[in-house]
């Protein structure tokens, strides 16, 4: 959908794709939804100084051509409007989250929330405040579910 010279791929409040219609970004894709997710819109510049501060050297050029993919497979929004396009998350970050951690759990742990719990405690280190957490988590579930 285009409005004036602002250039958007999908708008998030007219269409809602279906999650197995949603895209799965890649891990460098992520690294630069969670930059947006944590500092808002932005440009390619700020973006790619963020991803060369915080994670990795990363070319600018190589920045700009992902960020673009990323537009044309609907993972981000750009703003054309000013000389300096600004970029967006398509999706909130909840949202994006809870995408990946089903088809996380459906694709290893056939659907099985607590398979996957039992492996997490299993195999990590878990710090005993975490755990207090887990139980009231899962005792708020509990009563929730009544």
């Amino acid at each position: 959908m285009t409005v004036g010279k602002v250039s958007y791929l999908r708008d998030m409040k007219d269409e809602k794709p279906r999650s197995a219609d949603r895209p799965e970004p890649t891990r460098s894709e992520l690294e630069i939804l969670q930059v947006l997710w944590q500092y808002g819109p932005s440009t390619v510049r700020f973006v790619n100084e963020r991803l060369n501060e915080d994670r990795r050297e990363v070319q600018y050029a190589s920045t700009l051509k992902l960020m673009q993919i990323m537009v044309e497979k609907g993972l981000l929004l750009r703003d054309e409007s000013q000389v300096k396009h600004i970029y967006r998350p398509a999706s909130e970050e909840y949202k994006t989250k809870s995408l990946l951690l089903n088809r996380f759990v459906d694709s290893l742990f056939n659907g099985s929330v607590s398979s996957l719990m039992l492996h997490l405690l299993d195999n990590t280190k878990v710090a005993p405040s975490e755990l207090d957490a887990i139980r009231e988590l899962l005792d708020k579930a509990k009563k929730n579910k009544k």
